[in-house]
């Protein structure tokens, strides 16, 4: 293992502990000698303090596996590897990449005469330590020989099932990996519009809305992050207060949700809800520039006077509807990347790889394994029998949650564009024949017709002293 930073250094316990034996080596050679002082004593690891003596550890076919920042740190390492390595090792890259680099990353050593794994880990701290979810690609030869330790270490769910599973070929494993962070960035996004309405709307505080997370953490929306909000809103600042209220209103991100977005703008996916996920925390970050407009225009303000507890049971309802759009856009998302980069991904088991370990993990995923299950060749998840029954019946709660929100100028952005994507998607006819015509008027861009063939373009002479000649370039 190179790097141990939070991820690696928890990750090595974990495989240590599984009964291997692990080299270790960090760019800051220091840490080395204070793990195996401190959490690594008396433990399996061998410490080392050059490259060279790290490869010479490690027997072969040697499997070094990269804990590293993305970017430059990952091709830096890449370079200082391979003169040390030999034909048929291993070099795994476990971070958070971008998948185009894993694409190149992985034909580059795979031309030296290596193998290559990009693996997407999930699950933080402690999912590193106990068992994260492991969401390996790259070079399949690689795969029988590294298998068993990432089995070994990952998260087990149903009765030992391991959520680790070979994705694909080259970039696979990073991009499943990416989408698993969208859908993240939309969860999280979506339990903090929950959060706004109850707190601003509905006037609880931070205790009360504790016990309303807790009793969602027993139902529909049982899942990793419903748990952890319901801690975070009852923990206390030394004062006795809500320590969350304390916390500025400025979210950060590391990229994997603006990756997601880009790819599914790259591959002509509507990738709404991510999307909006994304913008919210951009918004978030205009902290300074929010406080001068909350003084300079005025919008309504809320002022609720219905039942509250008919609105918590619809505000339940409105989450679940809006996470099922997640994920049936996340999926959406990996079906296209599929068919453009040549992947065959087990859309089951990769629900599966994430009920445990992971971040987004919750028995919701269970739901879409069977989905799969039940049709491999599922085009939407919106389209099993399941899922659809579940969206129609909490559509009516999800409508009056957005409406009271939009009514009482609270921002639901992740909720409102999961609504209007499932109206849009359940749309036999959309207005998008305006805009062909708007396009060819301006722009000769032609258009086809509902009374003629697919694949037959009419352009229109629409102020009657324009040219004939219209555009070549028309792109759906």
């Amino acid at each position: 293992m190179i790097g141990l930073a939070v991820m690696g250094e928890n990750l090595v316990l974990n495989m240590e502990s599984k009964g291997y034996t692990v080299a270790v080596f960090n760019r800051t050679v220091a840490k080395v000698d204070d793990f195996l002082a401190g959490r690594g004593k008396g433990k399996n690891f061998i410490g080392a303090h050059s490259l060279e003596e790290f490869v010479a550890s490690i027997e072969r076919p040697r499997k070094v596996m990269m804990l590293v920042k993305a970017g430059k740190p990952v091709d830096d390492f890449i370079e200082r590897l391979l003169p040390l390595l030999e034909p048929g090792d291993i070099l795994i890259d476990g971070g958070n990449s971008y998948f185009p680099d894993t694409i190149r990353r992985t034909k580059y050593v795979e031309s030296k005469g290596l193998l290559y794994v990009g693996t997407g880990v999930s699950g933080g701290e402690e999912g590193a330590l106990k068992g994260p979810s492991l969401m390996p690609g790259g070079s399949p030869e690689a795969w029988p020989r590294v298998k068993e330790i990432f089995q070994a270490v990952s998260a087990k769910v149903d009765g030992g099932v391991p959520c680790c599973d070979w994705v694909g070929e080259n970039g696979a494993g990073h991009f499943v990996k990416m989408v698993h962070n969208g859908i993240e960035y939309g969860d999280m996004q979506i339990i903090n519009e929950a959060y706004h309405l109850m707190k601003d709307l509905l006037g609880m505080d931070a205790f009360a809305q504790h016990e309303v997370f807790r009793k969602w953490n027993r139902g529909v929306l049982d899942s990793y992050l419903i748990e952890i909000t319901s801690d975070i809103l009852a923990y206390r600042d030394e004062d006795g207060s809500p320590l969350v209220e304390k916390i500025l209103d400025m979210a950060g991100q590391k990229g994997t949700g603006k990756w997601t977005a880009v790819s599914a703008l790259d591959l002509g996916i509507p990738l709404t809800l991510i999307g909006e996920s994304v913008f919210s925390r951009c918004l978030s970050a205009q902290k300074e520039l929010r406080v001068k407009a909350s003084k300079a225009i005025t919008g309504k303000q809320p002022a609720f006077d219905g039942e509250k507890q008919p609105f918590i049971d619809d505000l339940e309802k409105a989450i679940y509807a809006a996470k099922i759009i997640s994920y049936a856009q996340g999926y959406d998302l990996m079906m296209e990347a599929a068919k453009e980069y040549g992947w065959t991904l087990n859309y089951g088991g990769i629900a599966l790889m994430w009920r445990g370990g992971c971040i987004i993990r919750s028995r919701f995923l269970g739901d879409i394994k069977k989905a799969f299950d039940h049709n491999p060749a599922l085009e939407n998840l919106l389209l099993d029998p399941f899922f659809k029954q579940a969206v129609e019946e909490a559509q009516e709660s999800w409508r009056r949650v957005c409406a009271t929100a939009l009514m009482n100028g609270i921002p639901v952005p992740a909720l409102t564009s999961a609504l209007n994507y499932f109206d849009g998607f359940r749309s036999e006819r959309l207005p998008a024949n305006l805009l062909q015509a708007q396009r060819d008027y301006f722009g000769a861009h032609q258009y086809e017709r509902l009374d003629a063939p697919r694949g037959q373009f009419f352009h229109t002479d629409w102020t009657g002293h324009g040219g004939h000649t219209a555009s070549t370039t028309y792109d759906v």
